[in-house]
């Protein structure tokens, strides 16, 4: 193993001894469901671009009901 400070350089192959650039990716991103991938990217791009929202989306929430008191009045 080599200090983090020789990460950049250049190491040996162990196989065939020749000089070769040394590729680092994060583990298990490869293994990642696309659409798990598109959330983890679109999360990574709103901390530092946030989007401008310009009208809402979804569905409004239910506007429910529920049991009250006896001395709360309707609407």
């Amino acid at each position: 193993m080599r200090p983090m400070t020789q990460a950049a350089a250049p190491a040996r192959c162990p196989t065939c001894g020749s000089e070769a650039r040394r590729v680092f990716t994060p583990p298990g991103l490869a293994l990642l469901a696309r659409p798990v991938r598109g959330a983890l990217d679109m999360e990574e791009k709103s901390a530092h671009e946030p989007a401008v929202v310009a009208e809402k989306r979804g569905r409004p929430l239910a506007h429910g009901h529920g049991p009250s008191p006896p001395w709360v009045l309707s609407h």
